[in-house]
C-alpha cells in the first residue's frame, strides 16, 4: 500500500490541505506516500505556468511535506518528490534547481512535447494525428528516462494519437521496449482510469504486457478522498490482472544525490 503520485493545492488544480492527504492515506492503510506536485520550473522569457508550483511557493511546499514527515513518523512514511517534464533545452538547469530542495524522488510526467512556453497546443493530451508529435513525445520520454534520475514514468500513455492505429502500436512498442530495457517502471494512472480520459490506453497496456514491463498504480491524487476510493482501485487492479500484469510490490526511489532506496508495499 504505497502511492507516490500526489499533488497539492499549489499546482492550482488540486484541493485539500496537505495533512488531509496524509490522514486519508493512514485511514486507508497506506504505509508510504510521496508528494509529487508539478515541479516549479526555470523558464525563459518570463513564462509563468498555470498548472505547477510557482517558484515562490516551492520552499513552502518542501517545508510542509518535511514537517508532515516528522509529525507522522512511525505512523506513515512520507516522501518528498516532484513530477517533472523532460524539456531538453531546460532540463540541466532545472535538475540542479530541484536538487537544492533535497528531494527523495522524481517522476517523469511528459505533459508537453518540446516545451510548454512556446505553444500550448503541444499538450500531450490533445488529440493529434501527427506522427511527428508522436515521435517527439516518445523521444522525450526515452531521453528523460535515460537520465537515470526518475523513479518511474507517470501516465506513459498520455499521448493522444488519433492517427493510424498500426502506426501507434509500432511506435509505442519501441517506447515500451526501451523503458523495459532501462528497467524504468510505468504507471497505470488512476486519475485517467476513473475520469475516463484517453488513458489508460488498452493497446498500450497490451503491448506492455507482452513486453513484460514493470508497472505500478499511481493514484495521481488531486484531492484527499481519492485514497478512500477502494472500489475503483479494485477495478484498476482487475484491469491489470486481465492483461496479466501484476503491479510491483516495491519501488526504487532515486534521490537528489542519486542514492537509491527500495520501498516495499
Amino acid at each position: 500500500m504505497f502511492n507516490f503520485h500526489n499533488h497539492t493545492f499549489r499546482c492550482a488544480h488540486a484541493s485539500g490541505d496537505d495533512e488531509d492527504y496524509v490522514l486519508e492515506a493512514i485511514k486507508n492503510g497506506y504505509s508510504t506516500i510521496g508528494f509529487s506536485d508539478h515541479a516549479p520550473y526555470i523558464f525563459p522569457k518570463g513564462h509563468k505556468s498555470g498548472f505547477r508550483i510557482q517558484n515562490d511557493m516551492a520552499q513552502d511546499y518542501v517545508d510542509s511535506i518535511r514537517s508532515l514527515k516528522e509529525k507522522y513518523k512511525g505512523i506513515i512514511d512520507i516522501k518528498l518528490g516532484f513530477e517533472v517534464e523532460y524539456y531538453p533545452d531546460l532540463f540541466e538547469k532545472e535538475l540542479e534547481y530541484l536538487k537544492g530542495f533535497e528531494y527523495d524522488y522524481l517522476i517523469l510526467g511528459q505533459h508537453f512535447t518540446d516545451n510548454e512556453y512556446e505553444d500550448y497546443a503541444k499538450y500531450s493530451g490533445h488529440e493529434t494525428d501527427s506522427v511527428a508529435i508522436l515521435d517527439k513525445y516518445i523521444s522525450q520520454v526515452i531521453l528523460g528516462a535515460k537520465r537515470g534520475c526518475f523513479s518511474y514514468v507517470a501516465h506513459p500513455d498520455l499521448i493522444n494519437f488519433t492517427g493510424e492505429n498500426e502506426i501507434y502500436k509500432k511506435k509505442i512498442t519501441h517506447l515500451i521496449a526501451r523503458l523495459n530495457e532501462m528497467g524504468t517502471p510505468i504507471e497505470l494512472n488512476f486519475l485517467g482510469f476513473t475520469a475516463g480520459r484517453n488513458y489508460p490506453n488498452e493497446d498500450f497496456w497490451k503491448i506492455a504486457s507482452k513486453v513484460g514491463n514493470e508497472a505500478i498504480i499511481g493514484l495521481d491524487a488531486h484531492s484527499p478522498d481519492v485514497y478512500s476510493d477502494k472500489e475503483n482501485l479494485a477495478l484498476a487492479n482487475a484491469y491489470l490482472e486481465k492483461l496479466e500484469i501484476k503491479p510491483k510490490e516495491s519501488i526504487e526511489l532515486i534521490n537528489y544525490k542519486n542514492e537509491r532506496t527500495i520501498i516495499q508495499a
